[in-house]
């Protein structure tokens, strides 16, 4: 079933090899298979970069009824793991049926744009500490901050030095 949540929704995704021209994507994915397959995860074909505000509104939902773990996972399995678009509404309304709620609920919110502002506030907290990546972290009150994908030694050491 097509479902348009509304028209200013941003489009949908747009293929990786587009976006990213030049870029060496197979090797991008090869690093990202070789630091998962420690800890089980397992990275499938991503060629499309999906628009993910549709996802995170439907965080939000599976947040406010206290899934969003599971909801989370399952949006992260379905991309990296499985090759969806995740900025379709159907497949984030299965996934959300998934993970043990409502989707007609949850398409209803989205279409009376119920987390919008929730969305909104948090995009511009990170316009002003300056975020242009996730994830993002802030440690201590020395502003240290881990920015993106980062080794565990990167996070002891910013730990080491608000420790002392």
């Amino acid at each position: 079933m097509a479902y348009e949540i509304h028209p200013e929704t941003p489009p949908d995704g747009v293929l990786l090899a587009d976006r990213f021209r030049g870029a060496n994507l197979e090797g991008m994915f090869a690093n990202l298979r070789r630091a998962g397959a420690p800890y089980g995860i397992e990275f499938g074909e991503v060629s499309l970069l999906s628009n993910s505000r549709l996802a995170l509104l439907a965080g939000e939902f599976a947040r406010d009824l206290g899934r969003f773990h599971e909801f989370h996972g399952l949006v992260f399995e379905a991309y990296f793991n499985q090759g969806l678009d995740i900025g379709d509404v159907d497949v984030l309304l299965d996934l959300v049926g998934r993970a043990g709620l409502d989707p007609e609920a949850c398409k209803a919110d989205l279409s009376e744009k119920r987390y919008h502002s929730r969305l909104e506030a948090a995009r511009n907290e990170a316009l002003e500490r300056a975020i242009n990546a996730v994830p993002a972290f802030f440690i201590g009150n020395e502003g240290i901050r881990i920015v993106g994908a980062q080794p565990i030694e990167n996070f002891r050491q910013a730990l080491a030095k608000v420790t002392g």
